[in-house]
């Protein structure tokens, strides 16, 4: 968590918060990859293209036009930390999936509330070394609230409890729209114009996520 929010908060623009936002959006992908060595899934031969269209996809979306890699090259040369950042998070987020699912099934509850309080304390900590103008306004307030509880407290927790208790890979496998969706209402919400490069990135990173589901055996 503090990594995703690291990664927006450094992006140098709208535009880039949107792709590195994709980035992390690799985690569905990443945790059907990683249930193969963690949790000793079966896997077909074609979990090695999925990987390599999802993160195509990624590269795709990132690149400033979408047609030369001098282009994205400099995309990434400019401004490479927040791509990393994203990166590291969807990496985190589909270990701590498989780890959980491993390690506490049988378990009253996960360890998302302590990593919760964690993250505020890592994410309270950084902002005291940012030196920048802090305004309250009823619509930041909002957003906050909102940020709290829906995407944060509801969504981690029943995520947390499908990881340990429920079909992992069916949950993972309905999390691919994810990043259509994100792009969609990230981009109307922040009003940043996207390319068509974007909408083929995203679109790469959705069907190299699905060829990941079907080449990792759906077992309990």
């Amino acid at each position: 968590m503090a990594s995703v929010y690291l990664a927006v908060g450094t992006a140098t623009n709208r535009l880039q918060v949107l792709e590195v936002g994709l980035v992390n959006y690799l985690w569905p992908g990443l945790t059907l990859v990683l249930a193969v060595p963690v949790l000793g899934r079966k896997t077909r031969v074609t979990l090695i293209p999925g990987c390599l269209l999802g993160f195509s996809g990624v590269l795709l979306a990132s690149a400033p036009s979408g047609e030369s890699w001098e282009g994205l090259a400099g995309s990434f040369g400019g401004n490479w930390f927040p791509y990393v950042l994203a990166f590291v998070a969807a990496v985190c987020w589909a270990l701590y999936s498989n780890l959980t699912r491993r390690w506490a099934r049988e378990a009253e509850s996960g360890a998302v509330p302590l990593f919760l309080l964690a993250s505020g304390f890592v994410l309270a900590a950084l902002r005291l070394l940012v030196v920048e103008r802090t305004q309250w306004t009823t619509q930041s307030v909002m957003e906050l609230a909102y940020m709290a509880v829906f995407p944060t407290i509801i969504a981690y927790a029943f995520w947390d409890t499908v990881m340990r208790r429920g079909n992992m890979i069916l949950v993972a496998s309905l999390s691919y729209l994810t990043p259509l969706l994100s792009i969609i209402i990230g981009s109307v919400y922040l009003g940043v114009g996207t390319g068509w490069h974007l909408w083929v990135g995203c679109l790469l990173v959705i069907v190299g996520s699905i060829t990941c589901k079907m080449s990792v055996e759906e077992t309990s």
